[in-house]
């Protein structure tokens, strides 16, 4: 199977996302055994009252972080790069301040497509996190992830580069 660059960093920033959501939320990953990927299940721990033993109640649906085919944009990567250059609004602050970097955008891609959920998970300020977070709420619907041939929700992970023209 080929590999892309995209895909492997796409599942560094999942890492990393991970990582950083320890601290505020509890996550359960399980191995899905008809397609190998991660999914992740939120459970809400509840106290039973005097027996002091725990209820786990489980949450919405699968959420995976990596399927058999994953989601992609419309038209594909090339079709993504022109839509983010065509829609771009670099903000004054970050040129006046000369600031360019890149911005990582987490975001889930409902069974339709549908982008839901985005937030940051590495930004660089001076209004740029604000531009990325524009952008993904402006993308048209993806094309879904799919295991077993069937839709699934997916975490992506979207490195959005800023290169200010000084």
């Amino acid at each position: 199977m080929k590999t892309s660059f995209a895909h492997v960093f796409n599942l560094y920033a999942r890492f990393m996302l991970k990582q950083l959501q320890w601290s505020s939320l509890t996550f359960l990953l399980i191995a899905s055994p008809s397609s190998w990927a991660q999914s992740v299940h939120t459970s809400a721990i509840t106290d039973a009252g005097a027996t002091g033993a725990a209820v786990a109640v489980s949450a919405s649906p699968t959420v995976f972080y990596t399927a058999e085919v994953m989601p992609s944009f419309p038209g594909g990567e090339e079709a993504l790069r022109a839509f983010i250059r065509a829609k771009l609004q670099y903000p004054q602050e970050a040129l006046h301040r000369r600031i360019a970097g890149k911005v990582y955008v987490s975001f889930l891609i409902t069974e339709e497509g549908h982008i839901r959920d985005a937030a940051i998970v590495k930004g660089i300020g001076a209004g740029l996190d604000q531009e990325a977070l524009r952008l993904v709420r402006i993308m048209p619907w993806w094309n879904p992830g799919k295991n077993a041939g069937q839709p699934v929700p997916v975490m992506y992970t979207l490195p959005i580069v800023f290169r200010g023209v000084y």
